[in-house]
């Protein structure tokens, strides 16, 4: 049966700047809620049910078979916090979690949250910022139903479980409880750019509309937030853009009073302030110092010019976090790509790394709430391995597995997997590392389907993880692989620098290169090289797939960032005008050209692209649903081949995708049905 396309109405219409034209038939998808554009997506929508009908019991199956995994009663480490245990527990067949905390020495268990209950009636459903006041009395929260990240924020009171009846609208869902147990901060947001832009003090006695905004970012590429230090001896204010920090600070117990200023924002000048006795501890690039260091300054003389190097730049590693204990610190770093955590007493007399010893493996710190405790909580997972979560004594340095994630699988043996890192030469002669991994006996000699990640954008830095999913494309004989293409911080902030701004192009050519190795090598075979990347990394899709259409059999490219010129030239788009020191601003020319030679929108051409599933949410407000909606019809006006180009619009949900666990794991089925489809077809 031939079943026909959507055809997207084309409009004419023009941008100029710069004294260049871009022509854009499909400028009209950005008028949401048109009764046009609704109806564009549900055809699309449709396209997809009736084009992938033969795999709905693949989905289904693919769906039970990874749900089967899962314990689904299962519950969380309990973390202690002022007093009380803090935990988690999810049951059978419900999609969300219930909170729970228990007195220190006690049995008796106290339901803070009920989320399935929350959650009746709403498509989406998000609870955010849990924020126990430090009486342990009333709590602040967070609930987003929708899927735009706009919180409304709650106060409920825990002796009685009255919730306050007028909720505060438009915020982050973040807040701070100062010591009195009275005052709160929040942040709010613009509500056009969703921009986090002014934090309000506000006293429980208070209508939520008399709340007093104490500050207010006024650059358009800034962000504010506000927390407390892991002392809880400080409230902070940050304001933060990609390059630069700004951090005020007041006493916890002083609410009312005015913060002083730790040190004015420079340009590319970034820090972070932790706190422990008389001193602030700043973790900074000042000096400098590209991977970061830790220096030292008295409370009362916190300004740069009264920085001491406590813990010196070291051009092969990366700091990225430092927690604070009564006697020792713990610095994590990023070695040759690998994470390390290193334990270092004040009095310098201790100072080590926690031995790992894997090449594909993720560690960090975790819930780490008791200042004087000679305990570290640490979690580790790899792409063989399933997460623990492990307590170390800092002093003895002898270790507890708390818990390890049950696969409820009797086949399941980490051993019948086998990871490995490998490096691709990238275009201008780089190592690009790669993190593999696949079922031993399922390899083959001329090399077997597999599926390559990537990401490589804001340094961030996809570490080699276990997946409960992903183990039903292993078991089928697909191999996965994550590229550490440049844009992340896999191998240093150098990494991030060679891969954004006018070097953006390395991400996508290092992927490329990525691809063509795993395949010269047997890794994968010829013609059964998939692709996946998701926001920033979709925009990876969608230029990998203009640069070399002929090397990828399939692409899964979710809420991709595809319209990049046009979406970098609307500052009424949240996250805009924050990133243009990671792309560019292109109302500069010289930014506009180099963006404009990328961007997988204006890139299509005529030619032969490969398969492709684009997903993305209706109510997504990082990327914008008209972005993949356009590239697609764009995408369909130039295919030459006869490869499928499907577009499947969640009308319910934001960036992030569906809420509920059950209804994730439906999204994962769908994403890998297509992938096996497309491979038993390739294999005929």
């Amino acid at each position: 049966m031939d079943i026909k396309a959507p055809k997207a109405q084309k409009v004419p219409h023009t941008h100029e700047i710069h004294g260049h034209k871009r022509h854009d038939n499909y400028h009209w998808m950005k008028e949401r809620d048109a009764p046009e554009v609704i109806s564009y997506l549900n055809e699309e929508n449709e396209y997809y049910e009736k084009m992938t009908a033969n795999t709905a019991d693949l989905k289904e199956s693919l769906f039970e078979e990874i749900k089967g995994r899962l314990k689904e009663d299962d519950e969380s480490v309990p973390y202690l916090y002022n007093g009380y245990w803090y935990f988690t527990k999810m049951e059978i067949g419900e999609s969300y979690p219930y909170y729970y905390r228990r007195k220190d020495d006690t049995d008796h268990t106290e339901l803070l949250f009920n989320v399935n209950d929350m959650a009746t009636g709403h498509e989406f459903f998000k609870l955010s910022g849990i924020n126990i006041s430090p009486n342990n009395n009333l709590v602040a929260y967070g609930i987003d139903a929708v899927g735009r990240r706009e919180y409304s924020l709650f106060v409920k009171n825990l002796e009685t479980g009255e919730i306050k009846a007028d909720a505060v609208l438009g915020t982050t869902g973040s807040s701070v409880w100062a010591n009195d147990n009275y005052t709160l901060f929040f942040v709010r947001q613009d509500p056009k750019t969703l921009r986090a832009n002014k934090i309000f003090k506000y006293s429980l006695d208070q209508n939520v509309n008399d709340a007093a905004v104490i500050f207010e970012e006024k650059e358009d590429t800034f962000n504010c937030f506000v927390y407390k230090t892991m002392s809880e001896r400080y409230i902070m204010i940050k304001s933060s853009s990609t390059l630069s920090d700004e951090i005020q600070y007041i006493d916890a117990s002083q609410p009312d009073s005015t913060f002083k200023m730790i040190q004015e924002r420079q340009p590319e000048m970034e820090y972070s302030v932790s706190h422990y006795g008389d001193h602030f501890y700043i973790m900074t690039n000042a000096d400098g110092a590209t991977n970061f260091k830790v220096m030292q300054t008295p409370i009362e003389s916190p300004q740069m010019e009264h920085w001491v190097d406590l813990i010196k730049h070291d051009p092969a590693s990366l700091l990225e976090d430092l927690d604070i204990f009564k006697e020792f610190m713990v610095i994590t770093d990023r070695f040759n790509g690998l994470n390390r955590i290193r334990i270092k007493s004040w009095d310098g007399t201790v100072d080590y790394f926690l031995p790992f010893t894997s090449e594909t493996y993720t560690a960090m710190t975790s819930a780490n709430f008791q200042f004087d405790s000679e305990l570290l909580r640490y979690s580790y997972n790899s792409l063989t391995m399933p997460p623990s979560v492990i307590e170390f004594n800092m002093r003895t340095k002898e270790e507890v597995i708390l818990k390890t994630q049950t696969i409820e699988d009797p086949d399941f043996n980490p051993d019948d997997y086998a990871s490995e890192r490998v490096w691709a030469t990238a275009a201008d002669g780089v190592q690009i590392p790669i993190s593999l991994v696949y079922r031993k006996d399922q390899r083959k000699a001329d090399g077997n389907p597999l599926l390559q990640y990537g990401y490589g954008s804001y340094g961030h830095t996809i570490d080699p993880y276990f997946s409960i999913s992903r183990l039903s494309l292993l078991n089928r004989g697909f191999v996965f692989a994550i590229s550490h293409v440049r844009g992340g911080e896999y191998l240093g902030r150098e990494w991030y620098e060679q891969g954004k701004m006018f070097q953006k192009m390395n991400t996508f050519t290092d992927f490329v290169a990525c691809g063509e190795y795993l395949v010269d090598n047997a890794f994968a075979k010829a013609g059964h090289l998939y692709a996946s990347g998701g926001s920033a990394g979709g925009l990876l899709m969608g230029a990998i797939m203009n640069l070399a259409p002929q090397l990828y059999n399939g692409i899964l490219s979710a809420v991709p960032f595809v319209d990049v010129v046009s979406t970098m030239l609307d500052d009424s788009i949240p996250l805009t005008t924050g990133e243009y020191d990671e792309w560019g601003n292109p109302n500069n020319k010289d930014s506009y050209e180099y963006m404009l030679s990328y961007s997988p929108y204006d890139q299509v051409i005529d030619q032969e692209y490969p398969n492709v599933l684009v997903t993305t949410g209706y109510h997504d407000s990082q990327v914008q649903y008209w972005e993949p909606a356009k590239w697609v019809a764009r995408l369909r006006d130039h295919q030459k081949g006869t490869q499928v180009i499907l577009f499947k619009t969640d009308m319910t949900s934001g960036h992030s995708g569906a809420s509920g666990r059950y209804d994730a794991l439906k999204e994962v089925a769908i994403d890998f049905a297509f992938l096996i489809d497309l491979e038993e077809k390739s294999s005929k």
